[in-house]
C-alpha cells in the first residue's frame, strides 16, 4: 500500500514541472482578436493600446479617448470629447473631437472631420489637421 502513496507524491512535482513550460509571453491583460486590440474602457476613457493593427472605434457621445503604441491605423467614429495618443506612427481619422487633442511622440497623423478642438503637440513629425 505505501508504494501507491509513494507515487502519487513523486507524481505531483513531476507534474508540476511539466506545467512550467506552459506559460505565455503575452501579458495578461492583453486581448486580442484576429490581430486587433480592443478598447477598453476604464471609467469613461475608451484606452487602446496596441502595435501594428487596424481597428473601428466608437467614441459613443463625448468619450475621451486614449490611444498608445505604434503603427496602428484607427477609424473613430462618435464624437470623442478629446484624443490623446502617445507613440509613434499611429494613423486616425476621426470623425469628431469637440475638446482637445494631444498628441506626443513621434510621426503620428491625425485627421479630423468636424468639430474645433485645442491641439497640443510634442514630438517630431506629427501632423494633426482638419480632414
Amino acid at each position: 500500500m505505501r508504494r501507491p502513496v509513494v507515487l502519487i507524491v513523486g507524481a505531483i512535482p513531476a507534474l508540476a514541472l511539466g506545467l512550467i513550460g506552459c506559460g505565455s509571453d503575452e501579458p495578461a491583460a492583453t486581448t486580442q482578436t484576429s490581430g486587433v486590440s480592443a478598447p477598453t474602457g476604464f471609467g469613461r476613457t475608451l484606452h487602446y493600446s496596441s502595435f501594428g493593427t487596424k481597428a473601428d472605434i466608437d467614441c459613443g457621445d463625448r468619450r475621451p479617448l486614449d490611444v498608445s503604441g505604434s503603427n496602428n491605423i484607427l477609424t473613430v467614429t462618435g464624437t470623442c470629447s478629446s484624443v490623446t495618443i502617445s507613440g509613434a506612427d499611429n494613423r486616425l481619422r476621426v470623425t469628431d473631437i469637440a475638446d482637445s487633442i494631444v498628441v506626443t511622440g513621434l510621426n503620428n497623423t491625425v485627421l479630423y472631420e468636424n468639430g474645433e478642438p485645442e491641439i497640443t503637440a510634442s514630438g517630431t513629425g506629427n501632423d494633426i489637421r482638419r480632414a
